[in-house]
């Protein structure tokens, strides 16, 4: 029997080459298993609480790029995460038994809090964001999460919380839940840091193929190569780490000449953006096929809420009689 997989995307805005790699490629891998792929708009309220009139509309652009990346809804449920009532009402019951302390020493949320200064984000739903992640997660049974590195402190949380409701309540209701990195757990952006909608430093899967071209042509290269005679440190320039990924073939080549001076980062950029957008191409013309049919989507995702809603209706019962709220 195959293990069941819960894992999402925050609706901020079109998804990256960032989420892509450090995402998508792992719910492509997994979406044979009894998997669930939700849009988390609760989760986007803990940051973006006021932009709710372009909310929905996010919905459907992240829907829309899980579909032109390759999710299969014939093999994986895809549903909205507020269309389920029982991730707020479980998000209720385990904020019961969660000490604040564990929720205040969570790096996740101070590193957060840093990024995004000029923000009010002295939030109770900030802070209890992982309650809510592990509400989505046990909802679901959920023994296997794909997540990116930065979410690890946040599972790692939700084991605790499971743990404190087992040692609580003596019924072993929900399995302990297992991160599934990817192999590429992050993504540089154009400005050398992590690739982030808050960073502006974004190339999106909905960009053109000119766009891509012009944003790449600004990425950050070998900070110690001045001048074109000199030799480069292909393992630290964001280029080649995207030579690595979408022109692997000709990665050892691209290094050597790198290090022995015999290209340019510029000729090097040149070549890395022909590769991309290659790889980008399938991604744009499936993206640009389900932009045309939006009716369908609203049929998967009416499917995967039918779906989602009934195992986690069944399991919120399960808890709620574990906690004395029902006989």
């Amino acid at each position: 029997m195959s293990s069941r997989v819960l894992s999402g995307t925050r609706p901020t805005g079109c998804l990256h080459l960032g989420n892509l790699m450090g995402a998508l490629e792992n719910f492509k891998k997994l979406q044979g298993e009894d998997s669930f792929f939700m849009i988390a708009d609760l989760h986007a309220l803990t940051t973006e609480y006021e932009e709710k009139a372009s909310l929905r509309e996010r919905v459907m652009e992240v829907v829309i790029d899980y579909l032109a990346s390759g999710l299969d809804p014939d093999q994986c449920t895809i549903f909205v995460q507020s269309e389920i009532s029982a991730h707020a009402e479980m998000a209720l019951l385990l904020s019961m038994i969660t000490p604040l302390g564990w929720l205040e020493r969570n790096p996740t949320y101070k590193d957060q809090l840093r990024e995004l200064q000029g923000r009010e984000l002295h939030t109770h739903g900030f802070l209890g964001y992982p309650v809510l992640q592990t509400a989505d997660i046990v909802l679901y049974k959920a023994e296997k999460v794909p997540v990116g590195e930065d979410q690890l402190p946040h599972l790692e949380l939700a084991r605790e919380i499971v743990r404190r409701f087992h040692y609580l309540y003596k019924e072993e209701i929900f399995p302990e839940p297992q991160a599934v990195l990817t192999q590429v757990p992050r993504i540089p952006g154009l400005d050398g840091r992590k690739m982030s909608k808050s960073y502006d430093n974004c190339i999106y899967l909905s960009d053109s193929a000119e766009v891509v071209k012009k944003k790449a042509k600004t990425m950050i290269t070998d900070p110690a190569r001045k001048k074109r005679e000199d030799k480069g440190h292909p393992e630290v320039c964001p280029v080649f780490l995207f030579h690595q990924l979408f022109n692997a073939s000709e990665k050892e080549k691209v290094a050597q000449e790198c290090r022995e001076a015999m290209r340019g980062c510029v000729d090097c950029k040149m070549e890395m953006i022909e590769k991309l957008n290659d790889f980008l191409e399938p991604i744009r013309k499936r993206r640009e096929q389900w932009m045309k049919k939006k009716d369908q989507v609203e049929k998967i995702l009416n499917h995967g809420r039918r779906k989602a809603s009934q195992v986690a209706n069944q399991t919120l019962l399960e808890a709620m009689r574990a906690m004395g709220l029902r006989d």
